[in-house]
Parts: structure tokens; C-alpha cells; sequence
């Protein structure tokens, strides 16, 4: 059994490859996505009576004395014994997944991102089309803050704070001076600034690399950014999504705000570049491929690199669908041999992002749902052809 408390920082990645490693089983998987943000009067909500009326009206689809519903019934109490003992009232966002039947799994992961609505499904695996969007909308980024002298360095992700450093520069004292000698103090300013821009630099480079950052925000003195840029090396400069007009003492929420904002702004652009661009590759018969059913064949293929996803895809397809068995994965039927030779229900969107986690895949989700309207919500980037 794995909790995230607060104290600990949630790491989206870290959950959603232990998830997809989950071994697929003919007992039901509970996953729950719950919105535990408080109301306008400082509230949280009452999960227990959605979850009991949720939880009696699926347990009913087994027989009383079936394993699945001896299953399913352990983990019903033990999702309600959470909400109701360990639950985080500061939090705005529930992920549990369990199934009593495997070992007693059971995951559950408190989020300073908010969870827009309650959900929850039962199937033969964990349901992560939901935690991966979150993963995806709530990225790592580093945002660099600083004026002429002083920085602070903060690692965001998944909604909250997970690191802060500050660094400090030498200090230059004005003073009245005229002539070659204010020549020479306006270049020992340009040159403490210079060091400063390479020390900042140099600290951004190894907490990027500490902690997995993608992408770098800039803010602060508009003065100092330009500095900040011409420091940045190739690879760091690649990470760069833009910049804000912030004071250097601003707060960690206030430039947590600004910055997810002109993330936002910079994955709205990035994604119809991005779309474009697998639609020119399909077009050419290149490395894409659309549609779900050649994009789930791919994923199961090992080809893709990146799979494109309308954010909306789910909710405008959450009937379940015949999946040819060979793209789903194989469960032990009763006789302890396996049941293959038959297509089975599965959530289209959520198998995609599954395989996608499953082969090392990135997974990026469209916003626009209009983007990818065309080719039914999904495409990929290819590794190779067949």
C-alpha cells in the first residue's frame, strides 16, 4: 500500500509508470478521481455519501459471492476508511486506485491540483487517461525570478511547490562619482551583473538536471532577463517557454499564477504547431499516423514516440468499444490459461494513454479539442515505419 502525504512532493511521473506496470486482472481495478476542493465558505465536501452511493451501485453488477465482488467490497471499505482517516483537508485533488484481490494494491495520491469533477470505473487495470492530463497540465518547470543581484530559483509541479533556492550576487553600492571613474564603476556594474547571470545560470543547470525540468520561465527586472538568455546554453535555451514582469520578491503563489499562465499561453501555441505538423507528416506518408485504431496498433508495435490526445477525448467517447485482443492485454481466464481470441470492452482513450505510458511514449493532450476533430481525437509521431 503507497500514500502521498503533502510533506512529500507528488511525483505524477514516478505513479503513472508504477500504474502502467500494474498487471492486467480478471478482478475489477478501482480507480477514483475525487475533487476535494472547499467551497466558497471554506467547506471541503462530503465524499462518503457520493462513495457509498457509487460503490452500491457497482457492487451490484457481481454475484454476491463471486471473488470479483469479494474484491471490490474490500476495496470499497478501504477507499471510505481513507476519506474518512487520512484524507488531507487541504488538498484539492484524490487519485485512489485499489483492488483487494492483487496483493491488496492500493495507491493513492493527494493533489494541490484541482480534480475538476468526481469520477470512478472499475476495470481489469488502472484507469489513467485523467492522472496522465494532470501530469501533463501541471508540468515540472523551473521559473527563474531575479534582479541585478539576487535570484530565487523554484521547481514547480503538479500544481505545487517542490523546491526553492535562492542565489546571491555581489552588491554594488552607488556612489557620486564622475568622469573615468563613473566609466569604470558602470563596468564593474555590468560586470557583477554579467557574474550574476552566470552563477544563476549555473545553478538553473543542475537543479534542471536534479529534477527532471522541462521547460524554464523567466521573471523578474526586464533588465536582467536579456542577461539570463544570452547565459543559457543550447540546451537549457531550448527549454525556454518565455518570460514575465514580476518584483523579485514576489510570492511563491503570485509567481506560481503568472508562470503557469505564460505556460498555458506557450502549449496553446505549441499544440496547433504540433498538430500541423503530424498532419503535413501523415499527408507525406512520413513517420505519423491518426486515427485510434492505427494509433493503438502503433503503440502496441512500440512505434510511437509521441502520441497526440484531445483533452476532450474522453468525454466525447466514454462508451466502451471492441478492442481486437491482440492490442489489449491478455488476462488468465478461470481455468488459469489465458482468453485472447475475443474483443473485449475497453475506454478507447484510456487504453491509448495506457500503451503510451506502457512503451515509453510521451503523451502530450490537446486542448483545442477543434485540432484533432478531424482524425478522431488522436495521432502519433512514429519511432520507424513497418
Amino acid at each position: 500500500m503507497n500514500t502521498e502525504t503533502q510533506d512529500q512532493p507528488v511525483v505524477l511521473e514516478d505513479y503513472l509508470d508504477r500504474l502502467a506496470a500494474f498487471e492486467p486482472t480478471t478482478l475489477p481495478v478501482l480507480s477514483l478521481y475525487l475533487n476535494t476542493q472547499a467551497d466558497e465558505h471554506g467547506r471541503t465536501p462530503d465524499l462518503v455519501p457520493f462513495l457509498k452511493r457509487e460503490f452500491s451501485r457497482l457492487a451490484n453488477t457481481w454475484p454476491a459471492t463471486s471473488p470479483e465482488r469479494a474484491s471490490f467490497d474490500g476495496d470499497a471499505q478501504k477507499v471510505l476508511d481513507f476519506v474518512e482517516q487520512q484524507l488531507d483537508p487541504a488538498v484539492n485533488g484524490l487519485a485512489l486506485f485499489a483492488c483487494s484481490g492483487a496483493d491488496n494494491f492500493f495507491e493513492a495520491i493527494q493533489l494541490n491540483a484541482p480534480i475538476d469533477e468526481h469520477r470512478v470505473y472499475a476495470y481489469n487495470q488502472p484507469h489513467l487517461f485523467h492522472l496522465a492530463r494532470l501530469d501533463d497540465e501541471y508540468p515540472r518547470y523551473a521559473a527563474v525570478v531575479t534582479d541585478a543581484n539576487t535570484a530565487r530559483i523554484v521547481v514547480f509541479g503538479t500544481g505545487q511547490m517542490l523546491e526553492a533556492e535562492k542565489v546571491k550576487g555581489k552588491k554594488m553600492n552607488r556612489v557620486k562619482v564622475g568622469g573615468w571613474s563613473q566609466a569604470r564603476y558602470q563596468r564593474r556594474v555590468e560586470n557583477a551583473q554579467h557574474q550574476h547571470a552566470r552563477e544563476v545560470v549555473e545553478q538553473l543547470a543542475r537543479i534542471v538536471r536534479q529534477d527532471q525540468v522541462t521547460h524554464i520561465v523567466l521573471a523578474g527586472d526586464p533588465m536582467m532577463i536579456p542577461q539570463i538568455e544570452q547565459e543559457l546554453p543550447k540546451e537549457l535555451a531550448d527549454m525556454l517557454t518565455g518570460s514575465v514582469k514580476t518584483g523579485v520578491k514576489t510570492s511563491e503563489a503570485e509567481l506560481f499564477e503568472a508562470t503557469l499562465e505564460k505556460m498555458r499561453e506557450a502549449d496553446a501555441a505549441s499544440d496547433a504547431e504540433k498538430v500541423q505538423r503530424l498532419l503535413d507528416r501523415y499527408r507525406a506518408r512520413g513517420l505519423a499516423v491518426v486515427g485510434p485504431q492505427d494509433t493503438l496498433e502503433a503503440l502496441a508495435n512500440g512505434q510511437v514516440d509521441e502520441i497526440l490526445i484531445s483533452a476532450a477525448m474522453e468525454a466525447s467517447r466514454p462508451e466502451t468499444e471492441e478492442v481486437e485482443a491482440i492490442l489489449a492485454p491478455e488476462l488468465p481466464d478461470s481455468t488459469g490459461g489465458t482468453e485472447s481470441e475475443e474483443p473485449r470492452p475497453a475506454s478507447m482513450p484510456d487504453l491509448l494513454v495506457t500503451k503510451a505510458k506502457q512503451t515509453g511514449a510521451t503523451v502530450t493532450f490537446i486542448e483545442d479539442a477543434s485540432l484533432l476533430e478531424s482524425v478522431e481525437g488522436v495521432g502519433a509521431f512514429l519511432r520507424w515505419r513497418a
